[in-house]
């Protein structure tokens, strides 16, 4: 949370200031000066009762030793115009102890005594013998010496109020003094107070003009002091930037006003356009994918093709050798029905019919055979391409219907295909991806992988993980380059491409490992090291 500084006034810093040393000032002159004028005062009081206390003490000797008391109290009678004067005290010298001799009360007219007794003590003494002031009274025993000798004492009592309230007129007149330098003061700060601030409070009203009318071409006034000027023109400075940039503004506004209109016009057309693209882009996008459909149909359909192409030839070698060997004994049977016709049939003649017969009937019998199993395997295959059913079956046996199906594009080359798959594999799943995945795999090593090179060897690895089926599919071909090797399950990627590659082969494996046997496939390849397929998919051990 932001805080915001204390603002104070320009006339209260002056009166704070000001104010603040005059009163300290004066205070401290006033105290000074009345502490001076009251030690000085009561220094001339000691001075004054020790005077008069010496005085009496000298004038009341000669009556002391004549023992003549009227002529004492008309010598101090003398002293009645002096109205500070409240009591005196004559003490004479007896054997033992100080007794009052003679008292003059000039307030009563009546004899009167220190201690309202006819002696003093010792502690009287020692506390009088300087002078002693309480409150507004001083008092003071003076000794009476005649030779050096003690003869007494004379006590003295002044009232020192008149004084005091001499002093006091002193206070109050430099009071007075006070309050009216301190006026001054204060009317010389409003007058400075008001020096200072007129120019800013013009200059504040200008201000406060200029922002409510918005009109930053008026200009403040001039001002009669040098650093209020400077303001005054700075702040002039300041609007004569401000109109400049407020104009330059209002243009940039109009400017940007016109942009705007003609970017939303091309943003309208520009959006009108882009409809007609993205319509004729989902439409082009529809296309492709029912193309797409077709072309992995027509892949699988190729393969199958090339299956039946495969099988057609290996089936026409056996067939044709049967039909061979059955032609040789139908020729055969004829010669040997002429001779015997002809009654010039011998022995060892019909003897090698006989072994020829069983030979060629052996011969028909193995081809034959052969064919059957062969278009056995192909039809199996064949049905398991087409369908994508659940059934129950071994797993090992599917791999060699999969490998003599494949035999005719395999047996003329120089690559080994190696399975490593318990014999006693049962599962449940859909044969029919898995014939289809496996056999792309294969031709896929052989035509990409092996690229004709006279040797490669591909080793299939099948094992059970629990309710999982693992097929590690690996070959020791030239490897996927790292180009394609994060897109090689996509559509139309193919390193032989004008050379008769669709790129759809991998693309259908993958839709089928994922979509139809709901697994995952997972590649590791590189250059000069050949690649290596990892599949995983669900499994169980009986059909629901």
């Amino acid at each position: 949370m932001q805080t915001t500084n204390k603002i104070s006034s320009i006339r209260r810093s002056i009166l704070i200031t000001v104010l603040g040393f005059v009163f300290i000032f004066v205070s401290l002159a006033i105290y000074y000066i009345a502490n001076t004028f009251l030690n000085e005062s009561k220094q001339q009081y000691e001075q004054n009762i020790i005077n008069w206390g010496n005085y009496i003490a000298r004038l009341s000797i000669p009556d002391m030793q004549n023992d003549d008391i009227s002529s004492l109290k008309t010598k101090l009678d003398n002293l009645k115009p002096l109205t500070s004067i409240q009591y005196i005290d004559i003490y004479k010298q007896s054997p033992d102890k100080y007794s009052i001799f003679a008292s003059y009360n000039f307030n009563k007219m009546s004899d009167s005594n220190l201690n309202n007794s006819n002696r003093i003590s010792n502690q009287e003494i020692a506390l009088y013998s300087s002078p002693h002031f309480e409150n507004d009274i001083v008092k003071y025993l003076a000794p009476m010496e005649i030779n050096g000798k003690k003869i007494g004492y004379a006590f003295i009592q002044l009232d020192i109020h008149s004084g005091l309230t001499f002093s006091t007129h002193i206070i109050i007149l430099l009071i007075v003094v006070f309050f009216v330098l301190l006026s001054s003061v204060i009317f010389i700060s409003f007058r400075l107070e008001n020096i200072f601030t007129a120019p800013l409070r013009e200059i504040n009203a200008d201000i406060l003009h200029i922002s409510q009318t918005k009109d930053y071409s008026v200009r403040v006034k001039t001002m009669p002091f040098k650093e209020a000027d400077i303001l005054a023109k700075s702040i002039n400075n300041l609007l004569g930037r401000t109109e400049r940039h407020i104009t330059q503004l209002g243009v940039a506004e109009q400017q940007s006003l016109m942009l705007n209109i003609e970017l939303e016009d091309k943003v309208n057309k520009r959006t009108a356009a882009l409809k007609d693209s993205n319509q004729e882009l989902l439409s082009t996008l529809e296309k492709l994918h029912q193309f797409q459909g077709q072309l992995v149909e027509s892949e699988k359909m190729a393969s199958l093709g090339d299956m039946v192409a495969g099988v057609a030839h290996e089936v026409n070698t056996p067939i044709g050798l049967g039909v061979t060997a059955s032609t040789l004994l139908s020729d055969r049977l004829d010669e040997i029905k002429s001779l015997f016709d002809e009654k010039t049939l011998k022995s060892s003649q019909l003897k090698r019919f006989l072994n020829e017969g069983q030979e060629n009937v052996g011969i028909i019998y193995r081809n034959l055979n052969r064919a059957a199993e062969l278009i056995s395997s192909f039809k199996k295959v064949a049905v398991d391409q087409s369908s994508e059913d659940f059934r129950q079956f071994n797993f090992d046996e599917l791999l060699k219907e999969i490998l003599l199906t494949l035999a005719p594009q395999v047996k003329n080359t120089p690559y080994k295909i190696n399975f490593h798959c318990p014999e006693d594999l049962i599962v449940v799943s859909k044969p029919g991806p898995i014939n289809q995945v496996m056999i792309n795999l294969i031709l896929n090593s052989i035509i990409h992988g092996f690229d004709n090179r006279d040797y490669g060897t591909i080793n299939i690895t099948i094992m059970k993980l629990g309710e999982q089926l693992n097929i590690i599919f690996k070959d020791d071909g030239i490897g996927i380059d790292s180009s394609i090797k994060d897109k090689i399950f996509e559509p139309f990627t193919t390193t032989k491409r004008g050379e008769g590659g669709s790129g759809l082969g991998l693309h259908l494996v993958y839709n089928l490992v994922t979509q139809a046997l709901g697994g995952t496939i997972r590649l590791d390849s590189e250059l000069e090291k050949g690649a290596t397929f990892e599949i995983n998919f669900p499994i169980s051990e009986q059909l629901l």
